[in-house]
């Protein structure tokens, strides 16, 4: 019998030996395929890049995974406490394991056994155990990766404190809606910050982890309030919550209200996908949708709303005087036109229009629906609302209304102020168009729009399309005829001229007006926007001047030396051209655009910076008598300031006297040049005050004409007035800066010579030694007698080409091949 016992006792040592042996083994071959848990200590996970306009607010979002990271340090209490109720509530008290979760989870896996299922049963995990699942492991369902969940979960509660794991769990943890992470999920589910959560909505978001799908507030809503219920009365159970407050939150909605991701300012898409474009480039994809960066963009959101709003009229204005052309779409109506008409996407980002179905047409007017809204949820409302179509409305269709619409036609209406029920007809433009809005003095867009609809169309006008800028180009070749010895009163010929091309064939420019004026002032060629005194001046001071001024100004990096690119036949872009305008306001300073001021990274460093002026007395430590810090501006200086100011009163003539009279009505100093291409294809004006600099660009994105009377002037000017009257309102006007040691006088603006009393008289500005024309020499031009100049503008007419008369005895014209020492 004892025998029989030792030999059992032996036999069973054995057994359990060769268990522990192999346990050991496993539990080996399980642990050398753990990864290194030590990583965690610099973990950085991926964090959302904010951008912000210049006010702070908040422009786009860009994330694979939405998260913002926080320090547990700013976690509340409240959300802690709602977490560890729901996951984990002897997470301060166990190493690594919740022995009662885990005789749970044995349990119902034994039970599950029983019932012939072999899967793992879920549940039982600490709050360590699912940090070492989410950051080191699959969420594979084996028993393998349990034992290894288990003892990495030992391995950090002994090297980490409590409040590092508790930290790496509440920012990494999924909770739906591509949100990971509390703070990520408390600004998705509910648009707020972690501390402004209530006991209801702490709940909520605790009870996610589980199983965000399984408790989403659309699709189940009664299982997500079952849920959140659950997770307050175990609040209450643990101390955390009084039974009163839990019983007020539980009889609380959900109150989720989804976040939109992208764009959040819906005037400004344009301009945050530039600047996300602009970050791509910067530091690369994964960084811009991981890294956590915090922009400060330099845009205004009152002026970006101006800017739209202007663009947006002069482009409807426009299209409205070119006639309605067909509805968005036509439909069957079937039993509930709701339906049909919501299957329809309206354009996001024009919320001031509304899409509509005609139900019935009438005599001049319809009966419409509009198209229901969304509720929060996604789901289409069932609220069905109708309205008029009222044609003695719609003053920019002469037709009737039946003669154009029929039933099922879906088009874009909009409410008439005043009239309950009325709605007037709307229709998505054809032309398009940018604007550009800069500060002069530092670069920074403070607006910008790239066309009508971003929706639409996110082809930025302002950036992206390539347009010849026409007449608004002359300022540069004026200001590099300033910068090398003209003066605004000197004389250049308005007359016929031949230029023979590379290839053999003869260009004749033309004026707008196709007449030519004879002898005319650089001002007034300017005012008047003369081509053919602008060819002329060109060829004297040459093309490949004229060229590094382009490239300094930053219009074209490379710019054919030919003719024609001075009256503006190159292309360049909206944006380049409102920088060069802001670096002749500026005095000369070359202004590279900026839409950013400053990025930090995700720790708050600042790894971008656009201004690199350079201050001077900045990093003393201590203050022992020196004078203040100064900001030297170490900006390259690319034009003389006397020569800007003189294109700049050059060009407030262009307001005051020339092409862009309709800036007149802003009352106060504005200059500017309008441009006009050929066939009437594109329309421009650039202009700037001594605050801002804007430039208006309207044409088709296919060239085509937009018709004879679609000038600079007309359309583009309209536009640039209706936006700084708004953008300026309340600010008092200011003049623009004369340089010192300029000098003024009076000169007769036909002649360019020093104005006698009672002749017509202009104030003109010179440099040091310059001064207007005399009587008797005119841009080196022998002329005995001011009659020279009355019988120079009769000849004109008489020319039927090139310049080829010779010089005269008395006066007379040069052949411009000369050089600039004749009038021409």
């Amino acid at each position: 019998m004892f025998r029989l016992l030792g030999w059992l006792f032996g036999f069973g040592m054995f057994l359990a030996l060769a268990g522990v042996a192999v346990g050991a083994v496993y539990l080996a071959t399980v642990t050398a395929q753990l990864p290194d848990y030590t990583v965690l200590k610099d973990y950085q996970p991926p964090v959302t890049t904010r951008v912000h306009a210049a006010d702070g607010t908040l422009l786009a979002e860009y994330a694979r995974e939405r998260r913002l990271f926080q320090p547990i340090e700013t976690v509340p209490p409240l959300l802690v406490q709602a977490f560890l109720s729901a996951e984990d509530k002897e997470f301060f008290s166990h190493g690594g394991i919740a022995f009662e979760g885990l005789v749970r989870a044995v349990r119902d896996n034994l039970v599950a056994r029983m019932d012939g299922n072999n899967s793992i049963q879920g549940g039982g995990s600490s709050i360590t155990q699912q940090v070492a699942k989410n950051f080191l492991l699959t969420s594979e369902q084996t028993w393998d990766r349990k034992i290894q969940e288990a003892i990495l979960a030992i391995r950090i509660e002994s090297t980490f404190t409590k409040e590092k794991i508790l930290e790496l769990y509440l920012n990494e943890i999924f909770l739906g809606l591509n949100s990971y992470g509390v703070a990520a999920a408390a600004l998705n589910y509910f648009d707020k910050a972690l501390y402004q959560l209530t006991l209801s909505e702490a709940a909520y978001i605790a009870a996610l982890p589980k199983g965000p799908n399984n408790y989403h507030p659309f699709r189940r809503p009664q299982a997500a309030i079952e849920r959140r219920n659950w997770v307050i009365d175990r609040m209450v159970e643990n101390g955390y919550v009084t039974a009163a407050d839990a019983a007020v939150a539980k009889a609380e909605p959900l109150n989720v209200i989804p976040r939109a991701a992208g764009s959040q300012l819906y005037s400004a898409e344009y301009f945050t996908e530039e600047v996300r474009r602009e970050l791509a480039k910067l530091y690369g994809e994964d960084q811009l949708y991981g890294g956590g960066l915090s922009v400060r963009t330099t845009l205004e959101p009152r002026l970006q709303e101006y800017a739209r709003r202007a663009l947006m009229d002069g482009l409807i204005a426009f299209d409205h005087g070119r006639g309605f052309r067909t509805p968005v779409a036509s439909i069957e109506l079937g039993d509930d036109w709701g339906v049909d008409v919501a299957a329809i996407k309206p354009l996001s980002d024009v919320p001031e229009w509304q899409l509509a179905v005609v139900l019935e047409m009438g005599s001049n007017q319809a009966t419409i629906g509009l198209r229901p809204d969304n509720d929060v949820d996604g789901a289409l409302s069932p609220e069905r609302t109708v309205g008029t179509l009222s044609g003695p409305e719609i003053r920019w269709v002469s037709k009737p209304l039946q003669d154009i619409l029929k039933v099922g036609d879906v088009v874009y209406v909009s409410p008439v102020a005043g009239k309950d029920g009325i709605y007037t007809l709307e229709q998505v433009p054809e032309i398009e168009g940018a604007l550009v809005a800069m500060d002069p003095r530092t670069g920074r867009v403070l607006a910008m729009v790239g066309g009508f609809s971003f929706a639409e169309s996110e082809f930025n006008r302002a950036t992206q399309a390539l347009r010849q800028p026409g007449s608004s180009f002359k300022p540069i070749v004026y200001a590099a005829a300033l910068d090398n010895g003209y003066t605004p009163a000197s004389v250049v010929l308005d007359a016929p001229v031949e230029v023979r091309m590379a290839d053999g064939s003869v260009w004749r420019p033309e004026n707008y007006s196709q007449q030519f004026y004879g002898p005319q002032t650089l001002r007034r060629g300017i005012e008047r926007s003369r081509n053919v005194m602008t060819v002329r001046l060109a060829r004297d001071i040459g093309m490949p001047l004229i060229a590094d001024y382009a490239r300094m100004f930053g219009i074209y990096d490379d710019m054919q030396p030919v003719l024609a690119m001075a009256l503006g036949a190159g292309e360049t872009t909206d944006m380049r051209m409102t920088a060069a305008y802001a670096t002749i306001a500026n005095g000369g300073r070359k202004i590279v655009p900026t839409l950013i001021d400053r990025i930090q990274d995700r720790y708050g460093t600042t790894v971008y910076r656009h201004d690199h002026r350079i201050c001077d007395g900045c990093a003393a430590e201590d203050w022992h008598g020196q004078g203040e810090p100064r900001i030297l501006d170490n900006r390259e200086q690319v034009l003389d300031p006397m020569t800007a100011y003189q294109i700049t009163s050059m060009m407030e003539g262009v307001v005051q006297r020339g092409t862009g009279t309709a800036a007149r009505a802003l009352n106060r100093p504005v200059a500017g040049k309008t441009g006009t291409t050929n066939d009437y294809k594109d329309a421009w004006f650039v202009g700037f005050t001594p605050e801002l600099a804007v430039g208006i660009y309207i044409g088709y994105d296919k060239p085509r004409s937009m018709g004879s009377s679609s000038t600079g002037g007309g359309m583009a000017v309209p536009i640039f007035t209706n936006f700084m009257a708004k953008a300026l309102q309340g600010k008092p006007p200011t003049p623009f800066n004369v340089p010192t040691g300029m000098t003024t006088a009076w000169i007769n603006p036909n002649t360019g010579a020093k104005a006698f009393e009672g002749e017509a008289a202009i104030q003109e500005a010179f440099k040091p030694g310059s001064g207007p024309n005399q009587m008797t020499s005119i841009i080196g031009i022998d002329v005995n007698a001011m009659d020279a100049i009355q019988r120079q503008q009769n000849m004109q007419q008489q020319y039927g080409g090139g310049i080829s008369t010779q010089p005269s005895g008395n006066g007379g014209f040069m052949d411009p091949s000369l050089g600039r020492g004749g009038l021409f």
